[in-house]
């Protein structure tokens, strides 16, 4: 079977890393796999072996105007040239509801569409109208990573839920640190460089406690931080960091993982870096809606504690760290809960989806 594969901005975001997976299972299975995305940028789905890779132009902007007309074109160029692509009998699989010149061909052409949603909070309101009118118009059924998200629209469409999994390597290289660090003192957040995301929040929270080690690392270039958080003192106890390719030196050096993205702004649909740092045995603290709240039980593994609630969020911190048998307690359900998000699962509800007439 021949899989045309399709993702607008191939960066170090979540939905590239869990396409990256994706296209893995889908080798596996033999199938011919061809990806197209973007050729200006690095990431997830950079050198994926034994993929067929197709680029198209999309470039970044900061002006929302110019990345709506780059956006605009690059569908739009990508329309009329998978017109003479496709087959009839292509899997088009669609990554996020973006790349809609991708899916509107698919549907003239008479393929099978599949979109792979990992959030539905598109701005702005009439971007997010047009773009899910391309979804209700172009798709054959839909992939959502969390119950909650699958709950968010009216689609008339077949639904599967698919949760996200860490790759083996992952689990693999946690699993041989686990237990080394039994209860370092220190908050871990990793996120887009965003005000909704929370961090500004961590910020306040690591002035609140000087004694513990907080680090940050966000999507973002050392010059973006900069000009993020100038003019501002920072507390002594936090750590800035860009991008990174390579994650596993912070989840072992953390004591906690936290998402305090706000609810009311953003709703988080699944949560991969929080399973990542479950995956190591680390406590979690996550907002009390939406899909990451999927992966935390207050009073269990975590707590669910609004973002704006700071004096609970400093509560929930302080609590941990003093005391060590709940500590323990959180840190070995963290990892059992961890366990139900395995590779293994989510290859068989992959194939059992592409399998399907």
């Amino acid at each position: 079977m021949r899989i045309v594969v399709f993702h607008l901005y191939n960066d170090y975001s979540g939905s590239p890393k869990v396409l990256r997976q994706v296209l893995q299972e889908m080798l596996l299975d033999t199938h011919e796999v061809h990806l197209f995305t973007s050729k200006e940028s690095k990431g997830f789905l950079t050198a994926v072996p034994g993929i067929r890779y197709h680029f198209f132009s999309y470039k970044f902007f900061t002006s929302p105007f110019l990345r709506l007309i780059s956006f605009a074109k690059s569908q739009l160029v990508l329309f009329f040239s998978l017109l003479f692509f496709l087959q009839k009998n292509d899997v088009v699989y669609v990554n996020t509801v973006l790349p809609f010149g991708a899916a509107f061909a698919g549907k003239i052409r008479g393929c099978r569409v599949i979109y792979h949603l990992h959030e539905t909070s598109i701005r702005p309101l009439l971007l997010k109208k047009i773009l899910f009118a391309f979804v209700r118009f172009s798709a054959t059924e839909l992939v959502y990573v969390s119950k909650f998200l699958a709950q968010q629209d009216n689609l008339p469409l077949p639904k599967t839920v698919i949760y996200n999994a860490l790759d083996q390597e992952f689990i693999s290289q946690a699993s041989h640190f686990r237990g080394h660090n039994t209860q370092q003192k220190s908050v871990l957040m990793i996120c887009s460089l965003k005000r909704y995301k929370g961090v500004d929040t961590f910020v306040q929270l690591a002035r609140m406690h000087p004694q513990y080690p907080f680090s940050l690392v966000v999507n973002a270039t050392q010059e973006d931080i900069a000009a993020y958080f100038k003019g501002q003192k920072l507390p002594e106890s936090l750590s800035l960091y860009p991008t990174q390719t390579n994650t596993h030196p912070f989840y072992q050096q953390a004591g906690l993982i936290v998402n305090l993205s706000d609810p009311e702004v953003w709703v988080e649909t699944f949560g991969l870096t929080i399973l990542e740092g479950m995956t190591y045995g680390l406590p979690a603290i996550v907002p009390p809606v939406g899909g990451v709240a999927e992966l935390v039980t207050t009073n269990e593994n975590g707590f669910r504690i609004h973002p704006n609630d700071l004096q609970s969020l400093s509560i929930a911190i302080q609590s941990l760290f003093t005391t060590s048998s709940m500590y323990a307690d959180f840190s070995e359900k963290a990892l059992l809960k961890s366990q139900n998000f395995t590779p293994d699962l989510f290859s068989i509800q992959l194939r059992k989806l592409l399998s399907k007439n």
